[in-house]
């Protein structure tokens, strides 16, 4: 029995998103999209049309997911405040093993959203959906008192922003998992 068309494209696209995120879009090729997905190039591009559409639509799957689950954790009002900003922190110190180094969406935003507006609307979109959440977040810790009162906490979001998207360079880079602890520690001793 063939399994249902959008079985295989869920798949596909997963198996894109892991090797653009490796990659990057530029240093993917179709080739490598082709041994990635299991898709013959006609199959990639009858289904996704281009690249680009393939990337695009891995892109925001990535954010879609990734998002999402910030936004469970960080919206969790079962854990302190400060339990579910050092679990996100965590994600970036302990990546899931099978998970490229790295970050797509900072990847991403140093290839492309230079001088691709689309590309950059859309990181643009997912970062106010996640400054949102973590403002949300930081302001639940003032009001508890977890997080000094004198705090800004937009300027806490952004803060975190940066340090984590700093932190995904630094184990692109290939900072050890020692050196990423620290930058977390530093970062929840700043909050």
């Amino acid at each position: 029995m063939a399994r249902p068309r959008k079985f295989e494209e869920d798949r596909a696209l997963d198996a894109a998103m892991r090797a653009f995120w490796t990659d990057g879009y530029e240093a993917t090729s179709t080739q490598e999209l082709c041994e990635a997905t299991g898709l013959g190039r006609s199959s990639i591009y009858n289904t996704f049309r281009s690249k680009r559409d393939l990337f695009e639509k891995a892109l925001v799957r990535y954010m879609d997911t990734r998002t999402a689950r910030l936004v469970e954790v960080l919206e969790d009002g079962r854990r302190p405040v400060l339990e579910r900003l050092r679990t996100v922190l965590e994600w970036t110190v302990e990546p899931e093993p099978d998970d490229p180094l790295g970050c797509l969406v900072v990847n991403t935003m140093v290839e492309l959203a230079p001088r691709d507006p689309e590309i950059a609307e859309r990181l643009d979109r997912d970062q106010r959906r996640r400054l949102v959440a973590l403002k949300a977040a930081v302001q639940e810790g003032i009001r508890s008192g977890e997080i000094d009162r004198g705090k800004d906490a937009l300027a806490l979001a952004h803060f975190l922003v940066s340090t984590i998207s700093g932190m995904r360079v630094m184990s692109r880079g290939g900072a050890d998992q020692s050196t990423l602890a620290a930058v977390a520690d530093t970062a929840m001793n700043a909050l």
